[in-house]
């Protein structure tokens, strides 16, 4: 067998990545009508963004923002009372950090660009409420304690079993911290019609998504079970619900609901609001979910029952992770859909995002002549988060290596 050291033996190594320059020339300038399509591009791109920056930085008039701040966030929940919407998210801000010490890729980013907007924005230039050293104390808090998490998480045996265990309870302990108890003192009910902002959108959009894909999966499971019952049932509630538009579903999930209700039983209109949100999801994710389980040959099937395995095993270990992996840039646009749906919410009165940028609007007569700003602002919030989801939905399909193989 020849060494290493053999001069006989051929060493392949990979090529070197071309430079710049000769990438512009073979992607971008290979041929004359590209050369001709780039500096077109490069120009309308170049009035375009110059035009917007433009407008923002130098004509734009973005006091119903910078003045009111908190209300976009929390709307009107009780300014005593702001410090459990802080300690909430501090503690998701530790749990992100943990995340990111934990897992590479896409986590790290998240935590990073969380930790930046969040150290920036509490060096914004902003008025009334937010211009305190406590609120720009609990936000600048944030990134440290994201990097805290890393460390922690780089430095001692934290197992990802329990870091899952860490973020489900989160899930449960940070709704009850900001509803608070009827009893306490210490941390009093606040209301949810005093919620409001990007605080409830945040609330819908993740209780829904978090609700919709288990109920979406099951559905998918069932509409292709060999119990004419549960096809049945699945069948039917796919596609009446299907048919019909969010909006029916919120109207009737807010008020239709309530006469179907034993006298005195009351359903917060939040809660209301969120299941309809998930039923009307979980339908359309069970067809994207569907998708996924018709793509897997019946032989991979028969060859798990061969070797042993129950139905459910065959299910579980088989035939669902596959089907999850091809449909999921399915399911992600589904997901995004669905927060920029919660939109929908101001029909039926909840102050979502939305919501509180049309009450600052109305709330001072100097504003109205102002809705360009306010409705770009709450675009870019949207747009935000929805760009984190897809970028993040790339990442996990190149790890898992979707299209691929």
């Amino acid at each position: 067998m020849a060494e290493a050291s053999d001069p006989g033996l051929l060493t392949l190594r990979p090529p070197e990545p071309p430079g710049p320059v000769a990438w512009v020339r073979k992607n971008l300038l290979n041929t004359w009508y590209n050369a001709l399509l780039t500096i077109l591009s490069f120009v309308v791109l170049y009035i375009v963004v110059s035009a917007v920056l433009r407008w923002a930085i130098f004509q734009a008039d973005w006091r119903p923002v910078t003045r009111n701040p908190l209300l976009f966030l929390v709307g009107s929940y009780p300014r005593a009372e702001l410090w459990r919407v802080g300690v909430s998210l501090q503690l998701v801000s530790l749990l992100l950090g943990i995340s990111s010490g934990l897992q590479r890729g896409s986590i790290r980013y998240l935590a990073v660009a969380v930790g930046v907007i969040l150290g920036a924005s509490s060096l914004l230039p902003l008025t009334g409420e937010m211009d305190s050293l406590t609120a720009r104390g609990f936000l600048f808090a944030n990134p440290l304690l994201i990097a805290l998490g890393y460390v922690l998480a780089s430095r001692f045996a934290i197992s990802g079993r329990l870091l899952s265990v860490g973020w489900l309870a989160s899930l449960v302990l940070i709704p009850i911290l900001l509803r608070g108890f009827s009893q306490s003192e210490a941390v009093p009910t606040v209301e949810t019609t005093a919620w409001g902002g990007l605080m409830v959108t945040l609330f819908l959009a993740v209780g829904g998504i978090l609700l919709s894909f288990p109920i979406g999966v099951l559905l998918a499971l069932g509409r292709r079970s060999s119990l004419p019952v549960v096809k049945l049932f699945s069948t039917a509630f796919i596609e009446i619900v299907r048919g019909v538009p969010l909006v029916t579903i919120l109207f009737m999930s807010s008020i239709i609901l309530a006469l179907f209700l034993p006298q005195g039983f009351r359903i917060d209109r939040l809660i209301r609001a969120l299941l309809g949100m998930t039923l009307f999801s979980a339908a359309y994710m069970a067809e994207n979910v569907r998708g996924g389980l018709q793509t897997i040959p019946k032989g991979q099937i028969e060859a798990a029952k061969a070797v042993g395995l129950s139905n459910f095993q065959t299910t579980l270990l088989i035939v669902l992770p596959q089907a999850l992996r091809a449909v999921i840039p399915a399911i992600v646009g589904q997901l995004i859909s669905l927060f920029k749906d919660t939109t929908l919410a101001i029909i039926i009165a909840i102050n979502e995002l939305l919501s509180i940028g049309k009450s600052v609007l109305q709330s001072d007569i100097e504003f109205l002549q102002l809705q360009l700003e306010v409705f770009v602002f709450i675009a870019a919030v949207f747009w935000i988060f929805s760009s984190v989801m897809s970028y993040s939905s790339r990442r996990l399909e190149e790890r898992l290596g979707v299209g691929e193989r």
